[in-house]
């Protein structure tokens, strides 16, 4: 359970910025941590209550460390979207208690679905197992949601498999590649260019404009990866021809 006080009145009380006519930004910190992310998905939600009952708020967009709160300047001024943010910061009370959901995601690794698998292994002086046995130990935390719609930024990644962006991007890679790039590792949700060593693919589509809520994962999220079979690659990915066959969480949350 993620228990996120988002009381201000400390020397790490988070800084609120403009950044446009419509926009403003709460940094948190400037460190990427799980803390962090959990005092910025619970000023998030605080808002998400707050944007029911207050005109011209429009939405927030979470990341790893601050928070955008898109406002209509027509309609509430950035005094009064201050307020409303000061309202939630300085309210020694609330506290946001969620039970993060937990993704059990299947992921053939290596061959045709892991091109880079055995080139990194060799950079990390390792064996092709090691690489995914140490891939797939972490709970993974999904930090942010962006870039692309639904890709999924993980925070967690074995430090011993962090590698550099590949000198020579790829031009396409497919949708559910699973790839390492830098400190992060993460599943793209749509094909499109890439940097990232592609180590792995899963079934799972992260992105489905068939449901009325295209995106599988969000932040706060919690992802763990599980090998399957090229064999079991085929069966899952099979099953998503019906419309109505989505992936469910193990715990918490809603789909």
């Amino acid at each position: 359970m993620t228990s996120a006080t988002l009381s201000s009145c400390s020397s790490n009380a988070p800084r609120i910025l403009t950044a446009g006519d419509g926009t403003l930004l709460v940094e948190f910190a400037n460190r990427i941590d799980a803390d962090t992310n959990a005092r910025v998905l619970a000023l998030a939600q605080a808002l998400r209550a707050q944007q029911r009952k207050t005109c011209g708020l429009l939405g927030v967009v979470p990341a790893y460390r601050s928070l955008s709160i898109r406002f209509d300047p027509l309609t509430i001024s950035p005094a009064g979207v201050r307020d409303v943010i000061a309202r939630c910061l300085d309210t020694p009370a609330i506290a946001i208690h969620t039970l993060p959901r937990r993704w059990d995601v299947p992921v053939c690794y290596g061959g045709a679905y892991g091109e880079d698998l055995h080139a990194l292994a060799e950079r990390h002086q390792l064996e092709p197992a090691d690489v995914i046995a140490r891939h797939r130990a972490p709970v993974y935390r999904v930090f942010m949601v962006g870039f692309l719609p639904g890709f999924a930024y993980l925070g967690g990644l074995d430090p011993i498999l962090h590698t550099p962006r590949r000198a020579m991007p790829r031009s396409h890679t497919p949708a559910g590649s699973v790839n390492i790039g830098g400190q992060q590792t993460a599943i793209a949700s749509v094909p499109g260019p890439s940097g990232w060593h592609l180590i792995g693919r899963t079934p799972w589509r992260s992105f489905d404009l068939r449901h009325a809520q295209p995106f599988l994962f969000e932040a706060g999220d919690e992802i763990v990866f599980t090998p399957i079979s090229e064999d079991e690659f085929a069966r899952i990915d099979a099953l998503h021809a019906d419309p109505g066959y989505r992936p469910q969480p193990r715990t918490g949350g809603h789909s």
